[in-house]
Protein backbone atom coordinates (compact mmCIF):
# COMPACT_ATOMS: atom_id res chain seq x y z
CA UNK A 1 0.00 0.00 0.00
CA UNK A 2 1.09 3.67 -0.75
CA UNK A 3 1.98 6.21 1.74
CA UNK A 4 -1.19 6.54 4.06
CA UNK A 5 -1.53 9.89 5.57
CA UNK A 6 -4.05 11.48 8.22
CA UNK A 7 -5.80 12.97 5.07
CA UNK A 8 -6.29 9.29 3.64
CA UNK A 9 -7.80 8.25 6.95
CA UNK A 10 -9.81 10.94 7.13
CA UNK A 11 -11.23 10.65 3.63
CA UNK A 12 -11.55 6.89 4.35
CA UNK A 13 -13.78 7.03 7.85
CA UNK A 14 -15.67 10.24 6.42
CA UNK A 15 -13.88 12.51 9.08
CA UNK A 16 -12.08 15.36 9.01
CA UNK A 17 -8.06 15.51 9.46
CA UNK A 18 -8.25 16.94 12.94
CA UNK A 19 -10.91 14.23 13.88
CA UNK A 20 -8.24 12.03 12.77
CA UNK A 21 -5.25 13.43 14.76
CA UNK A 22 -7.47 13.98 17.94
CA UNK A 23 -7.88 10.38 17.76
CA UNK A 24 -4.26 9.37 18.11
CA UNK A 25 -3.69 12.76 20.53
CA UNK A 26 -6.74 14.16 22.54
CA UNK A 27 -9.42 11.13 22.74
CA UNK A 28 -11.26 12.85 25.56
CA UNK A 29 -12.36 15.34 22.86
CA UNK A 30 -14.35 12.37 20.96
CA UNK A 31 -17.08 10.11 21.58
CA UNK A 32 -15.30 6.94 22.08
CA UNK A 33 -17.46 5.34 19.22
CA UNK A 34 -15.80 7.96 16.62
CA UNK A 35 -12.43 7.26 17.83
CA UNK A 36 -13.13 3.74 17.22
CA UNK A 37 -14.16 4.12 13.62
CA UNK A 38 -11.06 6.09 12.93
CA UNK A 39 -8.85 3.72 14.47
CA UNK A 40 -10.28 0.70 12.48
CA UNK A 41 -10.06 2.58 9.35
CA UNK A 42 -6.46 3.49 10.12
CA UNK A 43 -5.51 0.23 10.82
CA UNK A 44 -7.49 -1.06 7.57
CA UNK A 45 -5.38 1.08 5.75
CA UNK A 46 -1.97 0.15 7.70
CA UNK A 47 -1.51 3.27 9.43
CA UNK A 48 0.14 3.18 12.73
CA UNK A 49 -0.44 6.76 13.66
CA UNK A 50 1.22 9.90 14.09
CA UNK A 51 5.01 9.68 14.00
CA UNK A 52 5.98 10.75 17.67
CA UNK A 53 9.21 11.69 17.22
CA UNK A 54 8.73 13.56 14.31
CA UNK A 55 6.59 15.95 16.27
CA UNK A 56 9.01 16.12 19.02
CA UNK A 57 12.33 17.55 17.45
CA UNK A 58 13.07 19.08 13.81
CA UNK A 59 15.69 16.07 13.78
CA UNK A 60 13.02 13.65 13.83
CA UNK A 61 14.61 11.90 16.24
CA UNK A 62 12.95 11.79 20.09
CA UNK A 63 16.85 11.00 21.38
CA UNK A 64 15.77 8.26 23.54
CA UNK A 65 15.20 4.58 23.57
CA UNK A 66 12.26 2.85 25.25
CA UNK A 67 12.06 -0.02 27.36
CA UNK A 68 8.74 -2.22 27.15
CA UNK A 69 8.01 -4.23 29.92
CA UNK A 70 4.86 -6.16 31.54
CA UNK A 71 5.99 -5.41 35.27
CA UNK A 72 5.10 -2.38 37.59
CA UNK A 73 7.27 0.49 37.09
CA UNK A 74 9.20 -0.19 40.25
CA UNK A 75 9.77 -3.75 39.76
CA UNK A 76 12.61 -2.40 37.23
CA UNK A 77 14.15 -0.65 40.65
CA UNK A 78 13.89 -3.59 42.82
CA UNK A 79 14.25 -6.48 41.02
CA UNK A 80 18.00 -7.45 40.92
CA UNK A 81 18.16 -8.73 37.55
CA UNK A 82 16.32 -5.49 35.87
CA UNK A 83 18.45 -3.30 38.15
CA UNK A 84 21.42 -5.41 36.38
CA UNK A 85 20.49 -5.32 32.99
CA UNK A 86 19.32 -1.82 33.05
CA UNK A 87 22.87 -0.50 34.45
CA UNK A 88 24.50 -2.32 31.57
CA UNK A 89 21.74 -0.59 28.98
CA UNK A 90 21.81 2.88 30.63
CA UNK A 91 26.21 2.42 29.84
CA UNK A 92 25.15 2.18 26.21
CA UNK A 93 22.72 4.93 26.10
CA UNK A 94 24.95 7.46 27.96
CA UNK A 95 27.38 6.77 25.54
CA UNK A 96 25.08 7.48 22.86
CA UNK A 97 23.77 10.39 24.68
CA UNK A 98 20.33 9.07 24.49
CA UNK A 99 17.75 8.72 27.30
CA UNK A 100 16.39 6.03 28.24
CA UNK A 101 12.39 5.88 29.23
CA UNK A 102 10.96 2.83 30.65
CA UNK A 103 7.39 1.82 29.67
CA UNK A 104 5.50 -0.11 31.83
CA UNK A 105 2.65 -2.14 30.18
CA UNK A 106 -0.57 -4.42 30.91
CA UNK A 107 0.00 -7.96 30.24
CA UNK A 108 -1.56 -8.79 27.05
CA UNK A 109 -5.07 -10.18 28.32
CA UNK A 110 -7.83 -10.83 25.25
CA UNK A 111 -10.46 -11.13 28.63
CA UNK A 112 -9.50 -6.73 29.30
CA UNK A 113 -9.81 -5.11 25.92
CA UNK A 114 -9.70 -1.90 27.76
CA UNK A 115 -6.01 -2.81 28.59
CA UNK A 116 -4.98 -4.06 25.37
CA UNK A 117 -6.01 -0.78 23.73
CA UNK A 118 -4.34 1.13 26.97
CA UNK A 119 -1.28 -0.71 25.88
CA UNK A 120 -1.49 0.03 22.05
CA UNK A 121 -2.02 3.58 22.70
CA UNK A 122 0.77 3.88 25.45
CA UNK A 123 2.93 2.73 22.42
CA UNK A 124 1.63 4.55 20.08
CA UNK A 125 2.69 8.41 22.11
CA UNK A 126 5.70 6.86 23.39
CA UNK A 127 8.52 9.46 21.75
CA UNK A 128 11.75 7.14 21.29
CA UNK A 129 13.84 6.30 18.41
CA UNK A 130 13.99 2.31 19.19
CA UNK A 131 12.27 -0.15 21.77
CA UNK A 132 13.80 -3.03 24.05
CA UNK A 133 11.67 -5.38 24.64
CA UNK A 134 11.73 -6.96 27.84
CA UNK A 135 9.22 -9.54 29.66
CA UNK A 136 6.69 -8.94 26.84
CA UNK A 137 4.86 -11.81 25.11
CA UNK A 138 5.59 -12.71 21.88
CA UNK A 139 1.56 -10.89 20.96
CA UNK A 140 1.62 -8.13 23.28
CA UNK A 141 0.06 -5.72 20.78
CA UNK A 142 2.55 -2.93 21.79
CA UNK A 143 4.82 -5.25 19.88
CA UNK A 144 3.14 -4.77 16.71
CA UNK A 145 2.44 -1.36 17.61
CA UNK A 146 6.28 -0.62 17.60
CA UNK A 147 7.18 -2.54 14.36
CA UNK A 148 4.18 -0.27 12.08
CA UNK A 149 5.74 2.56 13.69
CA UNK A 150 8.92 1.37 11.74
CA UNK A 151 10.58 1.21 15.33
CA UNK A 152 13.59 -1.01 15.95
CA UNK A 153 13.84 -3.42 18.29
CA UNK A 154 16.00 -5.45 20.34
CA UNK A 155 14.42 -8.24 22.20
CA UNK A 156 15.50 -10.86 25.01
CA UNK A 157 12.63 -13.62 23.40
CA UNK A 158 13.35 -14.82 20.26
CA UNK A 159 10.61 -15.14 17.76
CA UNK A 160 10.36 -16.00 13.76
CA UNK A 161 11.12 -12.10 13.05
CA UNK A 162 13.57 -10.60 10.71
CA UNK A 163 12.62 -7.17 12.08
CA UNK A 164 14.08 -7.35 15.29
CA UNK A 165 17.41 -8.12 16.62
CA UNK A 166 17.71 -10.57 19.76
CA UNK A 167 20.21 -10.69 23.02
CA UNK A 168 19.55 -13.99 24.24
CA UNK A 169 21.13 -17.22 26.46
CA UNK A 170 20.31 -20.84 25.47
CA UNK A 171 17.72 -21.14 28.42
CA UNK A 172 16.87 -24.78 27.41
CA UNK A 173 21.10 -25.53 27.88
CA UNK A 174 21.54 -24.37 30.54
CA UNK A 175 18.42 -25.91 32.59
CA UNK A 176 19.56 -28.95 31.48
CA UNK A 177 23.12 -29.00 32.89
CA UNK A 178 21.57 -27.64 35.70
CA UNK A 179 19.27 -30.62 36.05
CA UNK A 180 21.71 -33.05 34.90
CA UNK A 181 24.05 -31.79 38.27
CA UNK A 182 20.91 -32.76 40.24
CA UNK A 183 20.57 -35.74 38.85
CA UNK A 184 24.26 -37.15 39.03
CA UNK A 185 23.65 -36.03 42.85
CA UNK A 186 20.97 -38.89 43.29
CA UNK A 187 17.64 -36.40 43.59
CA UNK A 188 14.67 -37.94 41.78
CA UNK A 189 12.15 -36.32 43.70
CA UNK A 190 12.54 -32.56 42.60
CA UNK A 191 10.22 -29.27 43.67
CA UNK A 192 10.64 -26.77 40.70
CA UNK A 193 8.94 -23.13 41.21
CA UNK A 194 8.16 -20.86 38.60
CA UNK A 195 6.96 -17.36 38.30
CA UNK A 196 4.07 -16.37 36.59
CA UNK A 197 2.01 -13.52 35.92
CA UNK A 198 -0.26 -14.60 38.28
CA UNK A 199 -0.19 -11.87 41.67
CA UNK A 200 1.44 -13.59 44.50
CA UNK A 201 -0.53 -15.50 46.33
CA UNK A 202 -0.74 -19.64 47.68
CA UNK A 203 1.28 -22.10 45.77
CA UNK A 204 -0.46 -23.90 43.05
CA UNK A 205 1.13 -27.31 40.91
CA UNK A 206 1.81 -25.98 37.56
CA UNK A 207 0.98 -28.70 34.67
CA UNK A 208 1.27 -28.70 31.06
CA UNK A 209 -1.90 -27.15 30.42
CA UNK A 210 -0.64 -24.03 32.46
CA UNK A 211 2.24 -23.12 31.08
CA UNK A 212 0.65 -20.91 28.76
CA UNK A 213 0.84 -18.90 31.63
CA UNK A 214 4.46 -18.46 32.36
CA UNK A 215 6.76 -15.92 31.05
CA UNK A 216 9.19 -17.17 27.73
CA UNK A 217 12.39 -17.98 29.94
CA UNK A 218 10.65 -19.27 32.85
CA UNK A 219 8.72 -22.43 30.50
CA UNK A 220 12.13 -23.30 28.93
CA UNK A 221 14.14 -23.63 32.25
CA UNK A 222 11.27 -25.66 33.19
CA UNK A 223 11.08 -27.98 30.26
CA UNK A 224 14.93 -28.15 30.35
CA UNK A 225 15.11 -29.23 33.85
CA UNK A 226 12.20 -32.12 33.30
CA UNK A 227 13.82 -33.43 30.41
CA UNK A 228 17.31 -33.44 32.01
CA UNK A 229 16.54 -34.79 35.35
CA UNK A 230 15.11 -38.02 33.51
CA UNK A 231 11.79 -39.61 33.46
CA UNK A 232 11.99 -41.73 36.23
CA UNK A 233 12.74 -38.52 38.56
CA UNK A 234 9.08 -37.25 40.05
CA UNK A 235 8.69 -33.56 39.16
CA UNK A 236 5.86 -31.54 41.27
CA UNK A 237 6.34 -27.87 39.05
CA UNK A 238 4.57 -25.06 41.52
CA UNK A 239 4.23 -21.53 41.10
CA UNK A 240 3.26 -18.87 43.62
CA UNK A 241 2.65 -15.96 40.96
CA UNK A 242 5.11 -12.87 40.68
CA UNK A 243 9.00 -13.10 40.78
CA UNK A 244 9.37 -12.48 44.40
CA UNK A 245 11.01 -13.38 47.90
CA UNK A 246 7.02 -13.98 48.78
CA UNK A 247 5.94 -16.37 45.80
CA UNK A 248 9.24 -18.07 46.85
CA UNK A 249 8.67 -18.27 50.56
CA UNK A 250 5.08 -19.33 49.93
CA UNK A 251 6.10 -21.89 47.05
CA UNK A 252 8.13 -23.71 49.74
CA UNK A 253 5.29 -24.00 52.30
CA UNK A 254 3.91 -26.00 49.76
CA UNK A 255 6.81 -28.15 48.64
CA UNK A 256 7.92 -28.85 52.31
CA UNK A 257 5.15 -28.72 54.50
CA UNK A 258 4.16 -32.80 53.03
CA UNK A 259 4.74 -36.08 54.30
CA UNK A 260 6.98 -36.67 50.71
CA UNK A 261 8.45 -33.58 50.29
CA UNK A 262 11.36 -33.20 47.55
CA UNK A 263 15.35 -33.56 48.41
CA UNK A 264 15.70 -30.94 45.74
CA UNK A 265 13.95 -27.29 44.85
CA UNK A 266 15.18 -25.66 41.61
CA UNK A 267 13.78 -22.49 40.79
CA UNK A 268 13.70 -20.61 38.00
CA UNK A 269 15.51 -17.39 39.33
CA UNK A 270 17.62 -16.54 42.51
CA UNK A 271 14.90 -14.34 44.20
CA UNK A 272 12.25 -17.44 44.28
CA UNK A 273 15.17 -19.28 45.59
CA UNK A 274 16.43 -16.93 48.21
CA UNK A 275 12.46 -16.68 49.40
CA UNK A 276 12.74 -20.61 49.74
CA UNK A 277 15.87 -20.49 51.29
CA UNK A 278 14.03 -18.90 54.19
CA UNK A 279 11.36 -21.22 53.96
CA UNK A 280 13.77 -24.04 54.41
CA UNK A 281 15.88 -22.61 57.20
CA UNK A 282 12.37 -21.30 59.19
CA UNK A 283 11.56 -25.05 59.36
CA UNK A 284 15.33 -26.22 61.00
CA UNK A 285 16.55 -27.88 57.97
CA UNK A 286 19.63 -27.43 56.60
CA UNK A 287 20.10 -26.64 52.83
CA UNK A 288 22.22 -28.74 50.89
CA UNK A 289 22.17 -31.57 53.59
CA UNK A 290 18.40 -32.23 54.27
CA UNK A 291 17.10 -30.22 51.00
CA UNK A 292 19.03 -28.97 48.16
CA UNK A 293 18.38 -25.80 46.28
CA UNK A 294 19.33 -24.09 43.48
CA UNK A 295 18.54 -20.55 41.60
CA UNK A 296 19.34 -18.93 38.35
CA UNK A 297 21.05 -15.37 37.21
CA UNK A 298 23.66 -15.74 40.05
CA UNK A 299 22.33 -12.34 41.35
CA UNK A 300 25.03 -10.76 44.00
CA UNK A 301 22.80 -12.17 46.98
CA UNK A 302 23.38 -15.81 45.47
CA UNK A 303 26.85 -15.82 46.31
CA UNK A 304 26.84 -14.42 49.72
CA UNK A 305 23.97 -17.63 50.82
CA UNK A 306 26.22 -20.03 49.08
CA UNK A 307 23.06 -20.45 46.57
CA UNK A 308 24.26 -23.25 43.25
CA UNK A 309 22.76 -20.91 40.14
CA UNK A 310 23.21 -20.42 36.77
CA UNK A 311 25.50 -17.60 35.96
CA UNK A 312 24.66 -15.23 32.73
CA UNK A 313 26.06 -11.91 31.93
CA UNK A 314 23.12 -9.65 32.81
CA UNK A 315 24.96 -5.96 32.49
CA UNK A 316 26.36 -7.23 29.24
CA UNK A 317 22.88 -8.11 28.00
CA UNK A 318 21.74 -5.02 28.72
CA UNK A 319 24.80 -3.56 27.00
CA UNK A 320 23.65 -5.44 23.68
CA UNK A 321 20.62 -4.39 23.55
CA UNK A 322 21.41 -1.13 24.16
CA UNK A 323 24.38 -1.32 20.88
CA UNK A 324 22.10 -3.05 18.44
CA UNK A 325 19.97 -0.06 18.98
CA UNK A 326 22.48 2.52 18.70
CA UNK A 327 25.93 1.97 17.21
CA UNK A 328 25.82 1.67 13.82
CA UNK A 329 28.90 -0.21 13.67
CA UNK A 330 27.42 -3.12 15.81
CA UNK A 331 25.56 -5.24 13.13
CA UNK A 332 25.20 -8.22 14.88
CA UNK A 333 21.30 -9.20 14.75
CA UNK A 334 21.18 -12.30 17.23
CA UNK A 335 23.95 -12.62 20.18
CA UNK A 336 23.51 -16.07 22.24
CA UNK A 337 25.59 -15.14 25.92
CA UNK A 338 27.65 -17.89 27.52
CA UNK A 339 26.04 -19.23 30.81
CA UNK A 340 27.42 -21.09 33.79
CA UNK A 341 26.55 -23.20 36.08
CA UNK A 342 27.87 -22.14 39.81
CA UNK A 343 28.01 -24.86 41.92
CA UNK A 344 28.27 -23.39 45.62
CA UNK A 345 26.97 -25.25 49.47
CA UNK A 346 22.67 -25.15 48.60
CA UNK A 347 23.35 -28.18 46.47
CA UNK A 348 24.30 -31.68 48.13
CA UNK A 349 23.57 -35.98 47.81
CA UNK A 350 20.05 -36.75 48.20
CA UNK A 351 19.04 -38.17 51.77
CA UNK A 352 16.51 -40.34 52.91
CA UNK A 353 12.95 -38.79 52.96
CA UNK A 354 11.56 -38.32 56.69
CA UNK A 355 8.15 -39.84 57.45
CA UNK A 356 5.95 -36.62 57.68
CA UNK A 357 6.58 -32.79 57.52
CA UNK A 358 8.81 -31.26 60.04
CA UNK A 359 7.90 -28.85 62.36
CA UNK A 360 8.70 -24.62 62.02
CA UNK A 361 10.72 -23.75 64.60
CA UNK A 362 12.87 -20.58 65.54
CA UNK A 363 13.29 -18.88 61.99
CA UNK A 364 16.49 -17.70 60.12
CA UNK A 365 19.05 -19.98 62.27
CA UNK A 366 22.41 -18.49 61.00
CA UNK A 367 23.66 -20.39 58.06
CA UNK A 368 27.26 -21.54 58.74
CA UNK A 369 29.99 -20.17 55.78
CA UNK A 370 29.76 -21.40 52.07
CA UNK A 371 32.61 -23.45 50.65
CA UNK A 372 34.08 -22.25 47.95
CA UNK A 373 32.28 -22.50 44.60
CA UNK A 374 32.86 -24.42 42.12
CA UNK A 375 32.02 -23.99 38.40
CA UNK A 376 30.69 -25.79 35.50
CA UNK A 377 30.37 -24.24 31.88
Amino acid sequence: MGNVTLKSVAEAAGVSISTVSNAYNKPEQMSAEVRQRVLDTAKALGYAGPNAAARSLRSQRAGAIGLLFTEQLSYAFSDPYSVGMLAGLSEVAEEHRTGLLLIPLPPADTGRPEDVELASDTMRQAVVDGVVAYCVDPDHPARQVALDRGLPMASTTELDDERQTYVLIDEDGAAKALGRHLRDLGHRDVGIVVNSRQPTGPATLVGPEDEAELYNDSRLRLRGLREALGGQARVTAVSAGHNSHEAGLAAAAYLLDRHDRPTAIACTSDVLALGVLDGIRQRGLQVGRDVSLSGFDDIAEAQAAGLTTVRQPIAEKGRLLGRMLLDPAFTQRRVVLDTELVIRSSTGPATGQPSGPTPNPTPNPQPTAPPPERRRT
